[in-house]
């Protein structure tokens, strides 16, 4: 599969995402934004893959916005309609909500588990990308800054409702109103990531977790977890039991729980087909 700022790989049912500027720090365009969602959409369609792992060439994850980009936006030379978000049509699997089909908060609505592996700087648009990853691994060295106040800007992209689920309100203030520079062991200490892994192992040990779950865990199970879990953040206690019962009674009728029974009785290695 080839993208004009992406690099797009699969293999053993991993599918490896890489932003793919590492010349500008993998700075954002709106030609990375195109390709980064059309990249994902072929993952999430492809039933080869079962997770996805998304991270930077070089050595910078995301380092925001391009300039030029702001530049042009500051002059007058966008137009406010390409500034809008724009709703997605709705597809099969993952989150149905509106919220999660704007113009970057997707992530949620692909039934396949996403690891953003931070290699680096990651800045304005991109720290708040791999937020609406599933989880976070941070190499060593990765340096974050929400940026946004530094450039006259405000918190964009949903940012204002994500980063306080994630660090609690009083730390999202600090971060987005100081948009000062904090790294990888702070960021782990305020649960914005899960692991900070050194830098040559940052990758060895993402693709690690993502075998695990590729070779021993339920897709169907993932995915519907993954759509509970999201849509919970919109739900009461109540409402968020009701539909587990539910989807308990379907998960019953399916392959795969015969599967998981199965290979834990006969103790052999599960094969899982996502049905």
């Amino acid at each position: 599969m080839a993208y004009e700022t992406v690099l797009y790989n699969v293999s053993d049912c991993i599918c490896t995402i890489t932003l793919n500027r590492p010349d500008k720090l993998n700075a954002w365009t709106r030609q990375m934004h195109l390709d980064l969602k059309d990249a994902m959409q072929t993952a999430r369609t492809d039933r080869g893959v079962r997770v996805i792992i998304l991270t930077g060439a070089g050595r910078g994850f995301c380092a925001g916005a391009d300039m030029g980009g702001l530049q042009a936006i500051g002059a007058g030379t966008v137009g406010t309609a390409d500034r809008k978000p724009t709703v997605e049509p709705n597809l099969p699997g993952g989150s149905t909500l509106a919220d999660f089909r704007m113009t970057y908060s997707y992530f949620p609505s692909i039934p396949k588990f996403i690891i953003a592996a931070i290699n680096g700087p990651a800045a304005g648009l991109g720290f708040v990308i791999p937020l609406y990853a599933d989880l976070r691994f941070a190499a060593e060295s990765a340096v974050f800054t929400t940026a946004f106040a530094q450039r006259g800007l405000i918190a964009e992209h949903g940012v204002s409702w994500l980063l306080p689920r994630l660090v609690g309100l009083p730390t999202a203030l600090d971060l987005l109103c100081s948009a000062r520079k904090f790294r990888a062991p702070e960021a782990l200490s305020l649960g914005l990531v899960s692991r900070v892994i050194p830098d040559d192992r940052l990758m060895a040990e993402t693709r690690a977790y993502a075998r695990l779950m590729a070779d021993t865990v339920s897709p169907r199970s993932v995915a519907v977890m993954k759509r509970q879990l999201w849509e919970a953040q919109f739900q009461t206690l109540a409402e968020a039991t009701v539909q587990a019962n539910h989807e308990m009674e379907l998960s019953f009728r399916t392959a795969d729980f015969k599967e998981g029974v199965a290979h834990f009785l006969e103790k052999r290695a599960a094969r899982f087909t996502g049905s």
